[in-house]
């Protein structure tokens, strides 16, 4: 955990002094070598080994391999005094509290005034571990805890001490928030914060409800994953990622430092969990749990369910019921969640769902004033730090607090104080809406939600009637200083025909009366793609003319885009694949959130880039090779699309070819339209140009595309690409190098174009190239055929 946290600190730019303990002993290799104890290999070796694994960590620790090299490996006893040239220690140790103590000690006697101390500790308490340290440590003191890994979990919960000063909170608020791009939630010091506190106590009583219902762990897991808008892992999937083990550590933490009888009946240990413990099926780490991967003789692997009854495993089965159909129909969390409880609530597994949820929503309602102060701090931690869709309260609110609690009062459930206060002045929900605000409540009265320094939500500004012009796949929105912004919103962000429509009005509206435009949304991703459903019907159908005439308008609204006399910035987020690259492409400049997936990826369903995909590439070539040779530059890029290459963050976008000089990343994802708006004003104020219409482009031709056609005719004697693979391979060579152009000869972006759509229409026609489409429709994954 020390080696993440220090990892996503290097991410973020900041020079990091990674130490661990001096080892006891010398490996076998360490002595064939010679070494002894006092060598500082030997003693560097914990902290240098923690950093040598982050290269081949996953999920990956860090946005590129060379950020390994802010971090820097010493050792406790050596390295000590380091620290008091440092501004921000951060303690990863073993979660004992003695064990803390000591390293505090020793970190207090080097200390300079004023240096930011924090523990990562998931819940020990902030209080005993300053005992026994000077004032002037315990008023920098803070648990700052990370969740795992800390790339990839948003939330960090902060948690002072009786005696830290108040502008030390806001310190490492800002720093968590601005620098490291996290979602801070302020906890109390209170056994295992607010959002293990809630997670568990919900993975607790599911467990009790389970066998109250008699079902089983497959059908626990079909009710509590996406259909209660918690994701796939669900409860017991869950469970064999944390590990049985750890979270009986965590109910032991509750259970015996909680003064709160209820908490100590309600975290008492399950006996299912200590069999599965006893017998050493822990969950992931030990190759099986609640589940168990089982290898088969001729290749491949099967999952098996535990049956808690017999302690047996069994293979996996499918759960279908009306309430579940009904929840998988439905659109968005709160619209699966009411679909679950109340299509049929005789239903044993909507009562199940409704008894375990119900449960969840009181005991967070209870612990309010007791481990946070407000209602969004608790729905925060847990959509940040469990990855719910919503937050207790905020699915209180889409279930209806009313019904629910008039149903909770008919079932005998004491509803907590405060609820039954606020209901009765005559308030339906927690939070509520007006115009771009949003408010909660909050000591008896709603009172507006913070807004984050530097966001702009694209939500907000929809509720407050800024659209400008929109359909059901995208809209136009005011984000001030007369800059607009073209916000998708269609399922999954597929480009389609509505989307194609609003970029071309969008062009229009944005030339005539804007300063400039912002491409972004707030999606779980940004774009996976052209619609490719409405492509496989019209291809099956053997109707080419309506292919065409899509791709065509795909290219000329992406040309649109690249040729505005207005300034036009992309900000891309995670999965941004296929057509989403697209979109970016044409813009003067591409913000890049961290956390984006960035990729052409058509050559996995048998096609080729064909909305200006393959053109810019081409583009990208002839202006990195200048002057110079081309083929290199090209053959990078065609290896990139051919290979469907995706990067890994937004940083690695340029491992892959894909970014530009201009190009950008920023760690905090919630920045990016407000970051993309600056941009576009600071083009605009230094005298926008817009690209010019009749430029071309120097093409690698003939020879260059009998060098990448070679390359794949290699790759198919090797064994490693199919006969379909060959010929996407060679279409894709035909179109980056220029078709049958002259090597080294001039042509237009138009020419390109319509070498991109031919290929596409071509390979649209082919049998295998439909079995692709068909398999990810289907299946969400590649097809190699």
């Amino acid at each position: 955990m020390g080696a993440g946290i220090a990892a996503h600190l290097a991410n973020a730019g900041i020079s990091v002094l990674l130490l661990d303990v001096v080892p006891a002993s010398l490996t076998e290799q360490e002595s064939r070598a010679g070494l002894t104890l006092q060598d500082k290999s030997v003693r560097n070796r914990l902290a240098a080994g923690s950093i040598a694994k982050l290269a081949g960590q996953q999920p990956p620790a860090l946005y590129d391999a060379a950020f390994a090299q802010r971090i820097t490996a010493g050792n406790l006893e050596d390295d000590l005094a380091k620290l008091a040239g440092v501004e921000w220690i951060v303690e990863a140790v073993v979660e004992r509290l003695d064990v803390k103590r000591a390293v505090f000690a020793s970190v207090e006697s080097v200390l300079k005034p004023g240096t930011l101390i924090s523990t990562n500790t998931s819940g020990l308490s902030v209080a005993a571990m300053a005992e026994g340290r000077s004032e002037a440590f315990r008023s920098y003191f803070a648990a700052a805890h990370f969740f795992n890994p800390p790339r990839h979990m948003k939330l960090v919960e902060l948690v002072a001490g009786p005696d830290t000063k108040p502008a030390v909170m806001e310190r490492l608020k800002r720093i968590c928030e601005l620098q490291l791009g996290k979602g801070v939630v302020i906890a109390k010091d209170t056994p295992n914060f607010i959002a293990n506190r809630i997670g568990t106590y919900g993975m607790l009583t599911t467990i009790a409800a389970m066998k109250q219902f008699g079902l089983n762990v497959d059908e626990v897991d079909a009710l509590t994953g996406p259909a209660m808008g918690r994701p796939k892992t669900a409860t017991f999937r869950m469970l064999d990622l944390v590990g049985l083990d750890t979270l009986l550590h965590v109910v032991d933490n509750v259970r015996e430092r909680s003064g709160d009888a209820i908490d100590q009946a309600a975290f008492a240990r399950p006996p299912e969990l200590e069999a599965l413990v006893a017998r050493g099926w822990i969950g992931e780490k030990a190759g099986a749990g609640f589940y168990r991967k089982i290898k088969r003789p001729g290749g491949g692997s099967d999952i098996e369910t535990l049956q808690l009854d017999t302690m047996t495993y069994a293979p996996r089965a499918n759960v279908a019921s009306p309430v579940i159909e009904a929840a998988k129909a439905a659109k968005g969390a709160a619209g699966k969640a009411k679909a679950l409880l109340f299509t049929d609530t005789k239903d044993r597994y909507a009562q199940f769902a409704w008894h375990s949820l119900k449960t969840v929503l009181l005991y967070a309602a209870r612990q309010i004033g007791v481990i946070a102060d407000t209602v969004s701090d608790i729905d925060r931690a847990l959509v940040w730090g469990f990855n719910w869709e919503l937050g207790p309260f905020e699915l209180w609110d889409a279930i209806g607090l009313e019904r629910s609690v008039q149903r909770m009062r008919a079932e005998g459930d004491d509803i907590p104080a405060w609820v039954e206060a606020w209901l009765a002045a005559g308030n339906t929900g927690f939070y509520k809406e007006e115009g771009q605000l949003r408010f909660y409540v909050n000591g008896g009265e709603y009172r507006p939600l913070e807004e984050e320094e530097g966001v702009i939500s694209l939500a907000a500004l929809k509720r407050a009637g800024k659209t400008i012009l929109g359909n059901s796949g995208a809209s136009l929105l005011d984000l001030g200083d007369e800059v607009a912004c073209l916000m998708f919103h269609s399922p999954n962000n597929a480009i389609g025909g509505d989307i194609l429509t609003a970029i071309r009005q969008s062009a229009e509206e944005v030339s005539r009366n804007w300063r400039g435009l912002v491409i972004a949304n707030e999606g779980r991703h940004f774009c996976v793609g052209a619609n490719l459903m409405m492509l496989l019907m019209e291809a099956q159908n053997g109707d080419f003319d309506e292919v065409d005439d899509i791709i065509r308008q795909f290219q000329n609204s992406m040309l649109l885009l690249k040729r505005l006399d207005r300034p036009v910035v992309a900000a891309p987020h995670r999965m941004t694949l296929g057509g989403g690259v697209e979109a970016c492409l044409p813009a003067d400049q591409i913000i890049f959130s961290a956390e984006t997936y960035f990729g052409l990826v058509e050559t996995g369903v048998g096609l080729i880039p064909a909305g200006g995909g393959c053109k810019e590439a081409a583009v990208m070539a002839a202006a990195r090779a200048g002057a110079g040779d081309l083929q290199p530059h090209v053959n990078a890029l065609f290896e990139t699309i051919a290979m469907g290459k995706t990067s890994g963050s937004g940083y690695d976008v340029q491992r892959i070819g894909l970014m530009r000089p201009q190009d950008r990343v920023i760690i905090r994802g919630e920045s990016r339209v407000a970051e993309a708006k600056r941009s576009v004003l600071e083009l605009d104020r230094a005298g926008y140009v817009p690209q010019p219409s009749g430029a071309r482009i120097r093409v690698a031709g003939r020879e260059g595309r009998a060098v990448l056609q070679l390359a794949v005719d290699a790759m198919r004697r090797g064994g490693q690409v199919s006969e379909h693979d060959v010929l996407i391979g060679r279409k894709l060579a035909h179109v980056i190098a220029g078709g049958d152009a002259s090597p080294g000869a001039e042509v237009s972006e138009q020419y390109l174009l319509d070498l991109e759509r031919e290929a596409f229409l071509s390979l649209c026609g082919e049998p295998l190239t439909q079995a692709r489409m068909r398999h990810m429709l289907s299946t969400g994954k590649p097809l190699r055929n």
